[in-house]
């Protein structure tokens, strides 16, 4: 018989059960464990791993139960021998291909991986002054809600719901939350075919700009702007035009006369936060009119507005079907849900609809259900509510301490949203900063990649504060101040 010593990693997630299920399951697939040969008994591996007999049986029959492992009467356990003969088996003297003879510069029609971009540690919330924006505060994750809704998903009848191919159809239950509770919030009355569900709002701006643009049409964006937006524009057409901002947002005119279509994030402009106030927006939309330009509003952050009352969407103006409007269920649950919605003209969708599955089909059903449910119970506004109240707190108090550190500097912040945009000295250099900054435990994001062009300013950058505890705020601006040099008594320009 052979002798197999196990070990458990040190440090490993899940169960002792599943941990030992996967450790086993693991060395079967990779070769190391022979088909036809037995298993060490379950006292001898309990034993070994130092765990209970019983955590062992229990896993053994699971892999049983899975068809990875046979018993035996009297014999034990053995590994399955039917389990690896569909494998193709590489020959042994196969010559691993150290590098690729193709000349993928010449053979690809676009380069996305050479495209500029925000990026952001993965283990940012490993830091302790975490001012990013995009991410959230696992605090204030609803999980007692989000579990009671996943429980309702995974009934006998939301399975045998859920786990159907849909096609390119969207849980009715969902549409109808979004139609009759989140749109009307926002002023806009759709009908159901008028929505279509996207995989975050991500999707629904790369689906608006492959169905409306092509080599020679010409696409208006803000600047500086939301640089993903202006990505997936680059790849469908090469006439992509920067629009000026303000402290009122998108200025309408310009060279507005130009585009075919128009990317504004009115709500809270992306990435200086300001709102475009409603006078503009309709002079926006008259403007699009007269020029017949197609606008794709990105109603970033709506939710997030400390002071007065809400501003119209640009789409609940909208009277001649123009504005493709985008929404996220992202920003307010987590990122990682990957939920938004589109809403536009009922041809629009339907041939939105059709693209969509020809490259998803269509969202996961089960986060569609579980969504569903959770809007339906209440919870999100529930959630909102706590975001907001939580938001504003932080909201000023990051505002309190930048006008303590670096009083007299250009901010923008106007009814709220998750973060500051910051105009420091000219001769700051905000990449070196975060650089340095991030060596200390302070993440926040230079804004030169939000500007177009080849030379941006570096003296612009964002701080979050939707992924940042309120307590620890005021050291971490404090500690950003003492790394640029900048004292209580000083300013920013």
């Amino acid at each position: 018989m052979t002798e197999y010593l196990f070990q458990l990693p040190k440090h490993g997630k899940g169960t002792l059960q599943s941990r030992i299920q996967e450790l086993i399951v693991n060395h079967i697939l990779d070769g190391h464990l022979d088909p036809g040969k037995p298993l060490p008994s379950s006292r001898k591996l309990a034993r070994q791993l130092c765990v209970a007999r019983n955590t062992v049986v229990y896993a053994y029959q699971n892999l049983v139960d899975d068809g990875l492992l046979t018993t035996r009467e009297r014999s034990g356990y053995f590994i399955n021998e039917s389990v690896l003969k569909d494998r193709v088996q590489s020959p042994a003297n196969q010559r691993k291909m150290r590098f690729s003879t193709v000349d993928w510069n010449r053979t690809l029609t676009a380069f996305p991986g050479d495209l500029r971009q925000n990026s952001k540690p993965s283990d940012w919330y490993k830091y302790p002054y975490p001012f990013i924006c995009g991410q959230y505060d696992q605090s204030l994750f609803p999980i007692a809600d989000w579990r009671e809704c996943a429980r309702e998903a995974a009934s006998i009848n939301s399975i045998h719901h859920w786990t159907r191919d849909h096609n390119d159809r969207d849980y009715p239950e969902l549409i109808e939350q979004i139609h009759k509770r989140l749109l009307p919030r926002r002023g806009i009355w759709a009908d159901p075919d008028e929505i279509l569900l996207v995989v975050g709002a991500q999707q629904g701006i790369y689906l608006a700009a492959q169905l409306l643009l092509d080599r020679d049409k010409a696409v208006g964006f803000e600047t500086p702007g939301y640089v993903d937006a202006e990505n997936a524009f680059s790849i469908f057409t090469r006439r992509t035009i920067p629009l000026e901002v303000d402290s009122q947002g998108l200025i309408p005119g310009g060279r507005m006369s130009e585009c075919d279509c128009l990317y504004t994030t009115p709500s809270h402009h992306y990435p200086s936060t300001v709102t475009m106030p409603l006078e503009r927006r309709m002079e926006l939309l008259e403007q699009a009119h007269r020029h017949d330009v197609i606008l794709i509003e990105d109603d970033y952050e709506w939710e997030s507005n400390f002071i007065g009352r809400p501003t119209p969407a640009l789409k609940s103006l909208d009277h001649d079907g123009r504005v493709i409007y985008i929404g996220s269920l992202s920003k307010t649950l987590a990122p990682g849900i990957r939920l938004g919605y589109m809403v536009g003209p009922k041809e629009f969708i339907r041939h939105a609809r059709s693209l969509r599955r020809l490259m998803v089909r269509h969202p996961p059903s089960n986060n569609q259900v579980m969504v569903a449910e959770f809007i339906k119970r209440g919870y999100h506004d529930a959630l909102v509510t706590r975001l907001r109240r939580t938001l504003k707190e932080r909201w000023t108090m990051l505002g309190e301490m930048l006008e303590l550190h670096f009083p007299g500097g250009s901010r923008k912040s106007t009814f709220g949203g998750s973060s500051f945009w910051i105009e420091g000295p000219r001769s700051l250099n905000a990449d070196s900063l975060a650089r340095t900054a991030e060596q200390d435990g302070v993440l926040f994001e230079p804004g030169g990649v939000f500007f177009n062009g080849k030379n941006p300013p570096r003296h612009f950058f964002r701080m979050g504060f939707s992924s940042i505890p309120a307590d620890r705020i005021p050291d971490g601006v404090k500690k950003l101040s003492q790394l640029m040099g900048q004292g209580p008594d000083s300013t920013l320009s």
